[in-house]
């Protein structure tokens, strides 16, 4: 039992609210609530503390200064409101509560923000991306109009229309603009006007309204439907302070539907004024070129003259031509002639015969020279060699023999230099002057003589 008490843990109730206060704030994210304002009060901190509840439950709540002063209105019991807040613990009274980090109001707040999560998604799937967008054709003589059919909208591009450019064609395509229809309605008209591809281009809108009414143009399958229309689309919704999804993948946006006209329609006035000058250009150069001609005329009327002046000319300058032919030919033949003269004496200083008769002569006086220098050469080796024979013969030991000395070889024919050199019994060779002898030892004696 006593062990049992020493292995229990035991919290203070401030220890107990402060660690469920760190489960709660570590294991609950971030997250959206939605509900209605009660309980609301500011007191002179600033910070604001109410609760937010729905038919069945309500939870306290704490917004504090720094947060509540992004709030763009000001709350009041009854609100419906959404917020963004994190799960957390007034330890003092051990209550749970939300700490909200951002409100808004819902029903509105709540379209904003699904309007800026399509408006993200799109824009980072390039459907905004400026090379997408098609222009507008030069001459358009076809405008669909995809809109409510009773609406003032129709009727102010209609009204617009008429006055810039009664003539050109206009084909409805009658829609609903608000509800829950909407959107298809809008889709399949876009798909029908692309299917017939009568229509040079397309207005998409309406007259203003609350974010609510407008809502059809922020739907994605409606933006995806403009994206995909071949034919060019110019978004008109609403006034020019509202901007929708539309306004932002269409091809062109126009502020209201009567500027949506405006852009698409050409102005018969300027039309009418552009003709105009068109036909002032032309007169005026007609009026150029027909002068023009009338002077080309007048010219070629003075340079016109009888064909028999004109062959005399022609028959002169054939005889000029040849004069200068026959002078050229004489001139040129004079320097060919010139030129072989000067080439025949230069062959003549040139003469090979010359030349050889030259190299026959020096070569005689090289073989002279060289005859003259191997005699020279050969008694020189003479004199060497008959010096050095007569040297090889002051010192021949032939010389010696001759004067009667004997020169002693062993029989291994080793000259025999000393008496120790040899034994009694030795085999010796003596060469003389005529010959020589052999013989045996029989006694030596290494005294002097």
């Amino acid at each position: 039992m006593e062990d049992q008490q020493s292995q229990r843990q035991v919290f203070t109730i401030s220890e107990l609210n402060r660690r469920v206060r760190q489960l709660l704030e570590t294991h609950l994210p971030s997250l959206w609530v939605e509900g209605e304002i009660s309980n609301f009060a500011c007191p002179a901190s600033g910070h604001w503390y109410l609760s937010l509840k729905d038919s069945s439950a309500q939870v306290r709540c704490a917004m504090f200064r720094g947060a509540n002063q992004r709030v763009t209105f000001r709350p009041q019991n009854g609100n419906q409101v959404l917020v963004r807040c994190r799960v957390g613990l007034y330890e003092g009274r051990g209550d749970y509560q939300l700490i909200i980090e951002h409100m808004e109001e819902a029903g509105f707040g709540a379209l904003q923000r699904q309007f800026e999560q399509l408006k993200k998604q799109l824009s980072t799937e390039g459907l905004f991306d400026q090379h997408h967008k098609q222009p507008l054709p030069q001459s358009i003589n076809h405008i669909g109009l995809i809109t409510s059919a009773t609406g003032a909208a129709v009727q102010d591009i209609l009204s617009v229309l008429k006055r810039r450019f009664p003539a050109i064609k206009v084909s409805l395509f009658p829609t609903a603009v608000q509800g829950e229809q909407a959107a298809g309605q809008i889709v399949a008209a876009i798909d029908h006007a692309n299917h017939h591809a009568q229509c040079d281009a397309l207005i998409v809108g309406r007259g203003g309204g609350s974010l609510e009414d407008l809502w059809p143009f922020n739907e994605e399958s409606v933006a995806r439907a403009i994206f995909g229309s071949a034919i060019p689309i110019v978004s008109a919704v609403g006034h020019e302070v509202d901007f929708t999804i539309a306004d932002f993948v269409a091809d062109l946006r126009a502020p209201t539907p009567s500027a949506a006209a405006e852009l698409v329609s050409p102005d018969s006035q300027e039309i009418q004024a552009r003709l105009a000058g068109y036909s002032t250009l032309l007169q005026e150069a007609m009026g150029r070129i027909i002068a023009q001609q009338q002077q080309l005329l007048t010219h070629l009327h003075k340079r016109l003259q009888h064909p028999g002046n004109r062959l005399q000319q022609q028959t002169q300058h054939l005889d000029h031509l040849d004069i200068r032919l026959r002078r050229a030919m004489a001139n040129k033949l004079e320097r060919l002639q010139t030129l072989v003269r000067g080439e025949s004496q230069k062959l003549g200083v040139q003469n090979p015969q010359l030349a050889i008769a030259h190299y026959q002569q020096q070569l005689a006086d090289m073989h002279r020279q060289m005859t003259r220098s191997l005699n020279q050469q050969l008694q020189q080796n003479k004199n060497r060699v008959a010096q050095t024979m007569h040297l090889l013969d002051a010192v021949s030991p032939l010389k010696t023999v001759c004067r009667g000395y004997a020169i002693i070889r062993d029989q291994q024919g080793a000259v025999i230099k000393t008496v120790a050199a040899v034994d009694s019994g030795d085999q010796l060779k003596g060469q003389l002057a005529d010959g020589e002898i052999r013989f045996t030892v029989n006694e030596t004696n290494n005294k002097g003589l």
